[in-house]
């Protein structure tokens, strides 16, 4: 199982829904609350001018109607993890993360 997968059934568990899309195209039609996340950085480290680890960081976005859901403290408890920002848009809370994973 490859680590995003894991990442997945993560964040599916913190969830307690299926509700948890991986770049979703623009078609798709989401139920709320969900959590949206995205590739958006790997950190290298070098030895000798050569990569010999790598870690990717994701953004994850955890979208709800509810401002005061529990969901963003569960995500914000993950190991490497660091709130970014928080926006409303559509009426839906916006609550974003960065996470090494």
């Amino acid at each position: 199982m490859g680590q995003r997968s894991e990442l997945q059934d993560i964040l599916k568990d913190l969830l307690g829904s299926d509700q948890v899309y991986f770049q979703p195209p623009p078609n798709v039609s989401m139920v709320y609350p969900a959590i949206v996340y995205k590739r958006d950085y790997i950190k290298i480290e070098y030895a000798d001018d050569n990569p010999y680890a790598h870690k990717t960081r994701y953004q994850v976005t955890v979208i709800d109607k509810n401002p005061d859901s529990d969901i963003p403290g569960k995500v914000a408890c993950l190991p490497l993890c660091a709130f970014d920002r928080f926006y409303t848009a559509n009426n839906l809370n916006h609550d974003v993360f960065r996470i090494f994973f």
